[in-house]
């Protein structure tokens, strides 16, 4: 095991390659990773924690296996402070552990969270992806009963920024009828964002950020907090475990289940989860745009040409 009781005595191998590897091209990661060690030893020490497993990461993110000074296993999680994350101990903490990890000690000035230690096993996991997308819609009832504290983001600026970027980012789309389809995208955008709602929306629930637990059969983890309409928090659930549609035979079919069976158990207007399911493939397609693709991503197409088939 390793204990920190020094600044920057921690062995740089406490970095996955993995984690490197993913980020080689972009400076900011590059300088950011460099001090990532230092960093790490730093809240090791303040926090009293011994790091007692193998290191993990997401995209964004490292993740070491600890034990605190009694003994008591957790998860010290270590990421570059950004928009998307600043929020996520205040929207942890707001839960309190409702449906959601627990927050055992968090530093708003990096975005170090101390977490309870859940187990690697995701939803993705579960071979029933029914099974799975049902569990995933009951966490995303009880987290979006609540409202969202002052000072997170809102969908209102967040879906506002969109609509002011669609016209120029959208005729860079190399084919008429991906442009075409975005544009109706927008449009349905605009009809709501006069009423972006006011929930502690997660912003990012997919199966693989719902993990197994000991105090609860689930927990989600790593949200992206936001305050608004809960029916923005679908795309995830419908774009995720794809193939499992896809083996259907009628993906078609399945996904129009999939979204059938998260309205029936969190109880969402139709017409409002099928507006603000486009708009987050718009939000999505704007972004490829300004990283320089010219195309939507072809599960994207199919989702939002399902869900136009079922608007009235």
């Amino acid at each position: 095991m390793f204990r920190a009781r020094e600044r920057g005595h921690l062995d740089a191998r406490v970095v996955p390659e993995s984690l490197i590897a993913l980020h080689a091209e972009d400076e900011d990661w590059v300088a950011w990773l460099k001090a990532l060690p230092e960093l790490a030893a730093t809240y090791l020490e303040r926090w009293a924690l011994t790091i007692d497993g193998r290191p993990l990461h997401g995209a964004a993110s490292l993740v070491l296996p600890v034990a605190q000074e009694d003994g008591t296993p957790a998860m010290l999680k270590l990421q570059p402070l950004n928009e998307e994350n600043a929020g996520e101990a205040l929207a942890l903490r707001t839960w309190n552990g409702d449906g959601v990890v627990r927050v055992l000690q968090d530093d708003q000035a990096t975005g170090t969270l101390l977490l309870e230690r859940l187990h690697p096993r995701s939803l993705n996991h579960l071979p029933d992806d029914v099974e799975a997308t049902r569990i995933l819609a009951e966490l995303l009832a009880r987290l979006s009963a609540v409202p969202a504290p002052p000072g997170l983001r809102t969908l209102a600026d967040v879906a506002a920024a969109m609509l002011d970027d669609a016209p120029a980012l959208i005729p860079l789309l190399a084919d008429p009828a991906e442009q075409s389809l975005v544009l109706r995208c927008a449009a349905r955008l605009a009809e709501l964002v006069k009423e972006p709602g006011d929930r502690l929306l997660h912003w990012d629930l997919h199966y693989e950020n719902v993990l197994a637990s000991d105090r609860e059969p689930w927990l989600v983890i790593d949200p992206k907090p936001l305050a608004g309409d809960p029916c923005f928090e679908l795309f995830a659930a419908l774009n995720n475990r794809w193939d499992d549609l896809v083996a259907t035979g009628e993906p078609a079919r399945a996904l129009r289940r999939r979204f059938e069976l998260m309205l029936d158990v969190v109880g969402l207007d139709r017409e409002r989860a099928i507006g603000w399911t486009l708009a987050r493939i718009l939000q999505n397609v704007l972004w490829d745009l300004e990283g320089g693709g010219h195309q939507v991503e072809p599960v994207q197409v199919a989702i939002a040409e399902v869900l136009m088939t079922l608007s009235v």
